[in-house]
Formats: structure tokens, C-alpha cells, sequence
């Protein structure tokens, strides 16, 4: 059994404001923390795995090709696999998120 305490996450900047730290990736998916300030971007971009998250604290407002749309605290979404998205915060709070992929995504692409 693999376990990551949240007293010693680490988290990486990946673009200005936006913050990932991997919590536990196994053989067929991984888990990661999301935290996103206020103001900030993560540009379009897709990967080949399949993403689900939930957001419980802030909003977050995904940039897809079809539009935006928009998911508040306590909502949930999913990505396909190879669906282009982006995301922004719009909002005056600190986005707190959790993502999960499969298969497992150590790192994003574009880090």
C-alpha cells in the first residue's frame, strides 16, 4: 500500500498561480492536487488520458472547443481521453481540486 500525507505534499508551479502536487499514481491511474489562484490559466491542452475531478473549494471555468463551462464547489466533471480543455479562474477564491487520471499521469505534458 502506497500512502502520501497531506503534511508533506509537494506542490510544483506549473504555470503562474497554479500549483499540482502528485498524491499516489498506481498501474492504472493517479491522483493529483490541483490548486489554482485567483486570475490564474492553465492554456488548452489534451492528453490521452481520461480525467475526473471534483472541486471543493472555488469555481473553475474549463475552455473547451465547444465553449466554456463552468464548475463550482462540490461539483464534479470528467475529460476524454484526447479533449482538448484549458481552465481559468474567474473567481476571487483560491481553486482547491482534486484530479484523477487513467491511465496514470505522473506529470502533465507541457510541465
Amino acid at each position: 500500500m502506497d500512502t502520501t500525507e497531506g503534511d508533506t505534499l509537494e506542490e510544483t508551479e506549473v504555470e503562474p498561480g497554479v500549483y499540482l502536487a502528485q498524491l499516489v499514481a498506481g498501474d492504472e491511474m493517479s491522483i493529483q492536487h490541483v490548486r489554482m489562484e485567483p486570475g490564474a490559466c492553465v492554456p488548452k491542452h489534451s492528453h490521452h488520458h481520461e480525467q475526473v475531478g471534483f472541486i471543493y473549494e472555488g469555481e473553475i471555468t474549463f475552455l473547451l472547443e465547444s465553449g466554456e463551462v463552468t464548475v463550482g464547489d462540490g461539483g464534479s466533471y470528467r475529460l476524454e481521453s484526447h479533449e482538448t480543455h484549458g481552465a481559468k479562474n474567474r473567481g476571487d477564491e483560491t481553486i482547491l481540486a482534486i484530479d484523477v487520471f487513467s491511465p496514470p499521469r505522473p506529470n502533465p505534458d507541457w510541465l
